[in-house]
């Protein structure tokens, strides 16, 4: 396997700005199922950012993994800004991270409802004990919205860690 050019390129930028900042990375992922991660690892030196991540594809995953509660599960589903708040905080915590990115999606070609269409995809951004969310629609198949969720988890972490200044690196 193969991690696309551009999608590349963002790892190596993310790395490069987790080795500046001197920050260590996780993840959380449930519809791109260790895709994030992936595309870090492809990185030669990811080690020195990356020490392990989470698939939680299943609610129980989440929940004994990563600490997300069922309450939380049960009022707004396992695609929520919510839940992916849980999930990011809860990879920091069991990973001993600085940074996590956690993602649950829709990816298709079923699963979507009225309320969350396939291609709804949430992401959770935890950075030195602040968590940001974000839901999103993504169109074209399941392997292109799994490969665009990837992109943009990339794309939004790196957007994070270039907005915070240098006197709040570690």
């Amino acid at each position: 396997m193969t991690v696309p050019a551009h999608t590349e390129t963002l790892a190596s930028a993310l790395g490069q700005l987790l080795l500046r900042k001197k920050l260590s990375i996780t993840t959380a992922e449930s519809c791109t199922g260790g895709g994030i991660s992936y595309a870090l690892t492809a990185i030669p030196g990811s080690s020195a950012y990356l020490d392990r991540s989470f698939v939680t594809y299943s609610n129980k995953a989440k929940q004994q993994l990563l600490g997300v509660k069922s309450a939380t599960l049960l009022q707004f589903g396992a695609v929520s800004e919510e839940t992916v708040s849980e999930m990011a905080a809860g990879a920091a915590a069991a990973a001993g991270a600085d940074c996590a990115i956690a993602v649950s999606g829709i990816a298709g070609p079923d699963g979507g409802s009225v309320l969350k269409p396939v291609g709804t995809v949430c992401f959770g951004f935890y950075l030195l004990g602040a968590v940001a969310t974000v839901r999103i629609l993504l169109h074209g198949d399941r392997s292109a919205v799994r490969l665009q969720s990837i992109d943009f988890a990339l794309q939004q972490m790196i957007q994070l860690l270039t907005a915070q200044t240098d006197s709040t690196t570690v």
